[in-house]
C-alpha cells in the first residue's frame, strides 16, 4: 500500500493472504477507518473524550454477500458459492483502490490526541478463531501558498504603546512597530523581521526578541481543554538605553523543518504558528505583540513556474510527521 496520500487522491494497495496449509474460513473482511481522537486528563484527574470519523468504509473481500454470477466460480482455489470457504496452502493477492474524499485533515500526533488512519484486514475461521492485521497511512492534505489569498503575500503589521513603571509611577512609554515581510510561509524559508523600539522611559530595555512558536489546542465537546506550546526558533538583539531607539532591518527567522499541518476540517485539535515579538524592560512585565502567519506546504512561484529566490531559504528534503518535543515541557514564557 502506498504510506503517504493526499486527500482527494486514490488509496491502492493489497491485502495478502499467506496461508500454510488448506484453511476453511467464513469470509475475508476489509475496513478502512480515519479517525479524529482527543484523549487527556486534567488538574482534577477528570477524564476528557471526544472523537470523530472521516472514513468507515467496509466491504467483504470473500464469504457471503457475493453476486449470483459468483456463485459456483473459483477464487484464488476457493469456491465462493458456499457459507464456508475452503483456501488453499499458499499467497493470496486482493487488491483494492479507493477514492479518498475531498477534505480530509492531515495526519497529526500530538501528546493528547491524534488524527490517524488505517487499513484492518480480518479473517474468520468457522470456528470462531479470528486472524487480523492492520497498516497505517498517512494523509497530507497540503497547503498552497500560490492558491491561498493574495493577501497572505502582503506585508503584515503590528504594533503597541506600553506604559512602564515601578508602584504606579510612571516612567515613560515604549513604543513597539513590527512589520513581517509577509503573512505565508514554508519551512525552510526565513521570516524576514522589522521593527522599531522607541524607548521613551528611564528604564532600560533589556533585549527584544522575535520567537516562532506552534500552538496546539484540544478541544473536547466544543470546549477548549488544553493548549500547549513550544518554542521552534528565535532570534534577538540587545540592550536600548533609557531615551534611546532600536531598529530591526529584515533580521532573519529560520522557520526549521517542522511538520507541514493542515487540520481543516478537524473540530477537536487545533494547531496555529506564531511569530512573538518581545521587548523585556527592566523592573517590568514583557510586551509582547503576536503576529499569527500561516504554515503551508507548497511556497510562492514565478509566472513562469520557478521558485523565487529569497534570502535564508534552504528548503529540506523531507519534513518530519512527528513531533519530537511533544512529551518535554511545551511551555514558554509569555
Amino acid at each position: 500500500m502506498n504510506g503517504t496520500q493526499n486527500e482527494g487522491s486514490f488509496l491502492t494497495g493489497k491485502v495478502l493472504l499467506e496461508l500454510d496449509e488448506e484453511t476453511p474460513a467464513i469470509g475475508l473482511y476489509f475496513h478502512i477507518i480515519g479517525e479524529g481522537v482527543v484523549r487527556l486528563q486534567d488538574r482534577k484527574r477528570l477524564q476528557h473524550n471526544d472523537r470523530e470519523n472521516y472514513i468507515d468504509f467496509r466491504m467483504r473481500l470473500l464469504g457471503d454477500g457475493g453476486t449470483k454470477s459468483e456463485a459456483g466460480s473459483t477464487i484464488n482455489g476457493s469456491t465462493v458459492g458456499g457459507r464456508i470457504l475452503l483456501l488453499s496452502p499458499g499467497i493470496h493477492t486482493f487488491p483494492f483502490k479507493l477514492g479518498l474524499p475531498l477534505g480530509l485533515p492531515s495526519t497529526f500526533l500530538g501528546k493528547h490526541g491524534w488524527i490517524q488512519y488505517y487499513c484492518k484486514a480480518l479473517l474468520r475461521e468457522p470456528n470462531g478463531v479470528v486472524h487480523k492485521n492492520h497498516q497505517v497511512f498517512i494523509v497530507m492534505n497540503p497547503i498552497d501558498l500560490n492558491l491561498e489569498p493574495s493577501l497572505l503575500m502582503q506585508p503584515f503589521h503590528c504594533e503597541i504603546q506600553e506604559k512602564v513603571g515601578i508602584r504606579c509611577i510612571n516612567r515613560g512609554v515604549v513604543n513597539c512597530r513590527v512589520r513581517l515581510d509577509r503573512g505565508g510561509y514554508v519551512p525552510g524559508e526565513s521570516i524576514k523581521i522589522y521593527a522599531y523600539i522607541e524607548n521613551g522611559s528611564r528604564a532600560t530595555i533589556q533585549k527584544s526578541k522575535a520567537v516562532l512558536t506552534e500552538t496546539i489546542q484540544y478541544t473536547v465537546k466544543s470546549k477548549l481543554i488544553k493548549s500547549e506550546i513550544k518554542e521552534l526558533a528565535s532570534i534577538e538583539r540587545g540592550k536600548i538605553p533609557a531615551k534611546a531607539a532600536d531598529q530591526w532591518r529584515g533580521e532573519l527567522l529560520y522557520i526549521p523543518p517542522i511538520p507541514p499541518t493542515n487540520l481543516r476540517g478537524c473540530h477537536l485539535i487545533r494547531v496555529q504558528y506564531d511569530v512573538y515579538f518581545v521587548v523585556l524592560v527592566k523592573g517590568n512585565k514583557r510586551i509582547r505583540l503576536q503576529l499569527p502567519i500561516m504554515m503551508a506546504n507548497y511556497p510562492i512561484r514565478n509566472k513562469d513556474g520557478t521558485l523565487q529566490k529569497r534570502k535564508g531559504t534552504h528548503y529540506p528534503e523531507t519534513l518530519p510527521i512527528n513531533r519530537a518535543w511533544i512529551d518535554a515541557d511545551s511551555s514558554v514564557k509569555k
